[in-house]
């Protein structure tokens, strides 16, 4: 059977919809949780055998301005919206180019630059290619720390390090949403998919939701073992140059206990470099 992630899609946002959420009044008796198709397809201004073609997969090619009607009546967010455009292969601009997993030397330099606050490289698979010094302390609680996925659902760090490590795992989830939304054939994010799949029972329940968001800005609470809790900041840039990476740079608030617990983890790892003489690259 065909894959049909645009109706998957559509079918988890109904199911995560209820009547009053949308303004409606509900009627009747409800089998499944969420909205009916019916509701959808009034909502949408759309015709109820259309819509339900759309979720069985037997019509694929709606319009922009169905799949913006749709986005409407699901209440979807920006980064849900361009995911069902880009589920549905009307959002051009999106279609998928190779990634590079090589990270400039001129973006290293910029990393190090840095040297009091985290800073690394991720591609959408949420793979760290690059690091600065800090950022390398601030993850040597993983062994190795390679993806930020395994991290949170794999590593038997993770559990302390995010201390809340539920809104973590559904930040997760919903980035490698969005990286499937561009290349749903991309073997890596594939592979990564099926081994938290196998390993993990809640990156599966997760995975099913089919929620979507990408990394933009968001507050992280951290617990590592050498200096206690962290509360930092985070930023992510798009690497124009390298499709599919961002630049993650992590700060705290000036002044406050966990810049200072930062301050002292630079100075630990600086010291611990110092005395294997092993400096960061």
């Amino acid at each position: 059977m065909p894959d049909n992630d645009l109706g998957d899609f559509l079918r988890a946002r109904r199911s995560g919809l209820r009547p009053e959420d949308v303004g409606m009044a509900s009627y009747g008796l409800r089998r499944v949780a969420g909205l009916r198709r019916e509701e959808v397809a009034v909502l949408a201004g759309v015709n109820v055998d259309y819509y339900t073609r759309l979720e069985q997969g037997r019509e694929r090619h709606p319009s922009p301005q169905v799949l913006d009607a749709l986005s409407r009546a699901l209440h979807l967010d920006t980064d849900a919206h361009d995911h069902l455009h880009r589920l549905a292969g009307t959002a051009p601009y999106d279609r998928p180019r190779a990634q590079r997993n090589g990270v400039s030397p001129a973006l290293r330099q910029l990393m190090d630059g840095y040297p009091h606050t985290p800073a690394f490289v991720l591609n959408r698979t949420l793979d760290i290619l690059a690091t600065n010094a800090l950022a390398d302390a601030l993850y040597s609680p993983f062994h190795p720390a390679d993806n930020l996925a395994r991290t949170v659902f794999l590593d038997p760090a993770g559990r302390d390090f995010y201390t809340r490590w539920d809104r973590a795992a559904q930040a997760t989830v919903a980035h490698l949403r969005q990286a499937a939304g561009f290349d749903p054939d991309d073997p890596r994010l594939n592979a990564l998919i099926d081994t938290l799949t196998e390993h993990s029972t809640t990156f599966s329940t997760l995975w099913q939701a089919h929620t979507v968001r990408g990394k933009t800005r968001d507050a992280k609470a951290l617990n590592h073992p050498d200096v206690g809790p962290l509360t930092l900041t985070y930023q992510a840039f798009d690497v124009r140059d390298a499709p599919g990476q961002q630049l993650v740079i992590y700060h705290a608030e000036p002044g406050s206990p966990s810049a200072q617990a930062l301050a002292l983890l630079g100075a630990l790892d600086a010291t611990t470099r110092q005395t294997a003489g092993d400096p960061h690259p």
